[in-house]
């Protein structure tokens, strides 16, 4: 489980304990939370990509 899915989690929990105890900046957290793990999530795949692609070059050598 990378970092983005681990603060995806993190800001769920968050959210919903919010929302359950009627918390708003708890809620206003774990919404936070969850958009920067849509971040890291789609940092994470364009690095990977991006290493795909110059491993793919390496070996056309």
């Amino acid at each position: 489980m990378g970092k983005g899915s681990m603060d995806k989690a993190k800001g769920k929990a968050k959210e919903m304990v919010g929302k359950a105890t009627g918390n708003e900046r708890m809620q206003a957290e774990g919404k936070t939370d969850q958009a920067k793990g849509d971040v890291r999530e789609v940092a994470e795949k364009a690095r990977d990509k991006a290493a795909g692609a110059r491993d793919a070059l390496r070996d056309e050598r």
